[in-house]
């Protein structure tokens, strides 16, 4: 017996080191190989440095380098330069100059994520999915992301001529916007609609935003809401750590909100609701189209696993990936797609997007029919006829009356609560009794 075990010990500790000279024999293959490359990188800068026909700097020629080869990583990860870096740090505070739209490289394209509301590209009609083709008459085919934020910056009041692609309706489009200071306002609206509906429409999450939240929700609490209506509906994100914040204060304590996983044990993280008193009794509607992306579809996500909230609208962009801002010693620094996010029940949000429970296209002002419209009244009819009629509430629905995704969502808050209010229990009270 002893002989027995003996030989499977050795037949053990053999197979652990032919594992291990194995690995490292990998490793060093790795290295070699790395050191090979390296060495070749060297063979063409001095090439380069020598014999070009013009004189080059080496500064230009490694940056070059270094912006390629985060280029060809994905269309996320970039190279920045000292104006870039600084540029990218004045964004994250809420004041910057362009045209006020939010960008990336989707199917190898320059994408509209969404464009930012009030701001220059909104009043001129860029919509989210708009395919920048064309920047002051060059192609962007072979433009960074970085490269055409320059192109689009300048001076306020200066002009940009751009051309988008819009896929929806098959035509290229032209359009000159005149170029202004962008501040951003994290929330656009918060009011209550009618019959006690809250609305708070969130634009981007930026410093401080949760905070704005948390008052804003406080308000319309103090003015009796029975139901609210969150609406991230060209969204571009912003601020992971807000995102966070403002989906935590809906999600039970403990409970997880978003997770991130790399190719290091380093960059996995899970991010866990830490608010002592969140919101869980307030029925929730949230709003979403493809122009909301990253720190929306986080949100939107870890509502809709925990069922917290229904998610109404269209499917969202599917920006899910997480850059980290890497600086390096001389002002540039790195941008690098570290891992990717996922919700709750661990559906990658990256490329897939946040699918709605109740998918309702946006109609334009302009296709809202006759007989949509008398729906709707019938409806209004319908919960004045329970709830009582309140002169007051007339006229308001003029605000938002060419809003279809918007005017859905407060029917489905009206049945809601009406439910609560006649449900189960009451029809069972009013059964008719068998003769």
């Amino acid at each position: 017996m002893f002989k027995k075990w003996w030989g499977i010990a050795v037949l053990v500790v053999g197979l652990f080191i032919v594992a291990t000279f194995a690995k490292a024999q990998n490793e060093k293959v790795k290295k070699d190989d790395l050191y090979r490359q390296v060495e070749l990188f060297s063979d063409t800068l001095t090439i380069v440095q020598t014999e070009y026909v013009d004189e080059t700097k080496p500064k230009d020629l490694i940056q070059g380098a270094l912006k390629g080869m985060l280029d060809s990583l994905d269309p996320h990860s970039q190279f920045l330069d000292a104006d870039t870096y600084n540029e990218l740090k004045i964004d994250t505070q809420g004041k910057f100059g362009g045209i006020g739209v939010e960008i990336a490289i989707k199917d190898g394209l320059v994408t509209v994520v969404s464009p930012i509301e009030g701001t220059p590209a909104w009043k001129v009609g860029i919509k989210a999915a708009d395919k920048i083709v064309r920047i002051e008459k060059e192609l962007t085919r072979d433009m960074s992301l970085s490269d055409v934020v320059k192109k689009m910056r300048g001076r306020p009041g200066t002009e940009l001529n751009i051309t988008v692609l819009r896929e929806k309706e098959e035509r290229l489009i032209d359009f000159k916007i005149i170029r202004d200071i962008i501040k951003v306002k994290d929330i656009k609206e918060a009011k209550i609609i009618e019959d006690k509906i809250g609305y708070i429409r969130l634009v981007e999450f930026r410093e401080n935003t949760s905070q704005n939240i948390d008052n804003a929700v406080e308000n319309l609490k103090k003015q009796g809401i029975s139901g609210l209506i969150l609406d991230l509906r060209n969204n571009p994100g912003g601020l992971l750590d807000e995102a966070i914040k403002v989906a935590e204060k809906f999600i039970e304590a403990g409970k997880l909100i978003v997770s991130t996983k790399g190719r290091i044990q380093s960059q996995n993280t899970a991010y866990v609701s830490k608010c002592k008193n969140p919101i869980l009794d307030l029925p929730m509607i949230v709003l979403v189209n493809e122009g909301s992306a990253s720190g929306s579809e986080i949100v939107a996500g870890a509502l809709q696993d925990y069922h917290r909230a229904i998610i109404l609208g269209t499917k969202t962009f599917g920006k899910g990936s997480v850059q980290s801002v890497i600086p390096l010693g001389d002002g540039t620094a790195v941008r690098l797609t570290t891992s990717k996010y996922f919700t709750p029940l661990n559906r990658s949000i990256h490329g897939e997007g946040i699918q709605p429970d109740i998918v309702i296209e946006e109609v334009a002002a302009a296709e809202l029919d006759s007989e949509e419209k008398t729906v709707r009244q019938k409806v209004d009819d319908v919960f004045e006829g329970i709830e009582g009629k309140d002169d007051s509430k007339q006229g308001k629905l003029k605000e938002y009356e060419n809003d279809n995704q918007l005017l859905r969502a407060i029917d489905l808050l009206k049945a809601i609560k009406i439910y609560k209010i006649s449900g189960p229990k009451d029809a069972q009270a009013q059964k008719p009794k068998e003769k």
